[in-house]
């Protein structure tokens, strides 16, 4: 049986994406323009204390030292000293202000594509594996990827862009940024434009081709007279998972990381894994069930579902280790090119950053632990969406502190990237699902799959 794309669904989609788009508009309208404009963005925001700090300290100078010489001297150079930091730091301000917008589609953006990245892989670790009981979820997997090549072009396009400084997003892609800071300058035969935009297409062009010719192998295999297909879709997604480690570690690296260059972490590229592992999971979760209320995949059961909620609490934990594993090292060492990652986020990120916590951990642990809860739809559902924007969270706190710092709000630019991308993942995730029928047929574990029951 095939899914129809009921007309509701799509237009719900569709205004989704035209809300978001103009909430993102007025994000980027409203963004300053001169740095006249931040400043005053800043005071009405800041009463008016912030901003005049540094004319203070120069119209203090002015009633204190008389006629001596010397004073004078010393007095000119700290208010000229005063003025060129005021200056970089109002320009400073200025940027995170443009940058907001920016980083508002590109979390979302992400996030989106990362679930998207997450379902790939987890189908292709169920391919190698010659897993039993997942087969009849198949379809439901294939047509969640199919965001996976438009999500993908999009966050390339953001990253080009983001390269080419039409926005501030990576300061190390700023000449004059690198030219007075060491560090950078020491990295820039990684961290250079056109090598991470070469790597950016590897990644992107791996990850789409496994796609393709894994579902290509798999709708063969419906239609074949032996099981030839489905030994090669085996043996290529065994490979796969390889490259898929290697690239997702530096994606994690190149797209997320490098918004504080001075800043990093081992440990980074499995807890950006095990974000988007979870994250596509639950999406899973949710859209069988979904399917299922509506009278399709009537041979997946409770058993099924229970399955992927135990994923959805295990990754969970897992999760909770790498986040704790990362945080009680460099909080522990305590050296400042690395605690300054935390630093910033609980000084400025309390709400967003504790509250990631409680929605990634406290809640799955609590909620999922009982194992009878896992087999009910509605729970699995509602537990479903909080993990969800938890995870978006997780996102928001990786880069906003890097790209906005304490300039931050969630407000309509926010909102709106959400919304768009939800809408976009929603449209092609289920124009893809009525493209083919929904059960496989000839899947050599297919019957195992049907019957599973424990």
């Amino acid at each position: 049986m095939r899914y129809t794309f009921s007309n509701k669904l799509k237009i719900g989609s569709i205004i989704l994406m035209v809300v978001g788009a103009l909430c993102l508009g007025i994000g980027f309208v409203s963004a300053p323009s001169t740095v006249d404009e931040a400043k005053e963005m800043v005071a009405s925001a800041h009463g008016d204390g912030h901003g005049n700090a540094h004319g203070s300290a120069a119209e203090h100078t002015n009633d204190t030292h008389g006629n001596d010489h010397d004073a004078v001297n010393a007095h000119a150079k700290t208010e000229a000293h005063g003025e060129d930091h005021g200056a970089a730091h109002d320009e400073h301000v200025f940027h995170q202000l443009q940058n907001r917008p920016w980083s508002a589609l590109y979390v979302a953006a992400f996030f989106f594509f990362m679930i998207s990245l997450g379902v790939l892989a987890f189908y292709a670790i169920q391919r190698a594996a010659q897993a039993g009981w997942s087969p009849i979820l198949f379809r439901v997997m294939e047509g969640i990827t199919a965001y996976l090549a438009p999500g993908g072009i999009i966050v390339f396009v953001i990253l080009a862009l983001s390269v080419m400084h039409v926005n501030h997003l990576f300061t190390w892609a700023d000449p004059e940024v690198v030219a007075h800071d060491a560090l950078i300058q020491g990295k820039s035969g990684y961290l250079n434009p056109t090598f991470f935009l070469i790597r950016a297409a590897i990644f992107l062009a791996g990850w789409i081709a496994y796609r393709f010719y894994s579902k290509k192998l798999s709708l063969a295999q419906d239609d074949a007279d032996d099981n030839s297909n489905f030994v090669k879709n085996f043996r290529l997604s065994a490979g796969f998972l390889v490259f898929y480690l290697v690239t997702e570690s530096m994606m994690s690296w190149d797209w997320i990381m490098s918004f504080d260059p001075h800043w990093f972490s081992t440990l980074f590229g499995w807890y950006v894994f095990a974000s988007m592992f979870v994250s596509g999971i639950t999406t899973i979760a949710l859209i069988t069930i979904y399917l299922k209320s509506k009278g399709l995949l009537e041979q997946v059961n409770n058993s099924h579902i229970h399955d992927l909620a135990k994923f959805m609490f295990g990754i969970s934990i897992f999760w909770t280790y790498l986040w704790f594993s990362q945080f009680m090292l460099i909080w522990y060492a305590n050296i400042p090119e690395e605690a300054v990652y935390y630093i910033s986020r609980i000084e400025h990120y309390k709400l967003p950053f504790f509250g990631m916590l409680a929605l990634n951990f406290i809640f799955p642990l609590l909620v999922l632990m009982n194992s009878d809860y896992k087999r009910v739809n509605w729970f699995v559902v509602m537990v479903g969406i909080v993990i969800l924007f938890g995870h978006y969270l997780d996102v928001f706190n990786m880069v906003m502190p890097a790209t906005v710092g304490e300039n931050w709000h969630f407000g309509v630019p926010e909102i709106g990237g959400i919304l768009f991308f939800a809408g976009l993942f929603i449209l092609i995730v289920f124009n893809a699902l009525t493209k083919e029928e929904l059960m496989p047929k000839r899947n050599p574990f297919i019957e195992e799959s049907r019957q599973f029951h424990y």
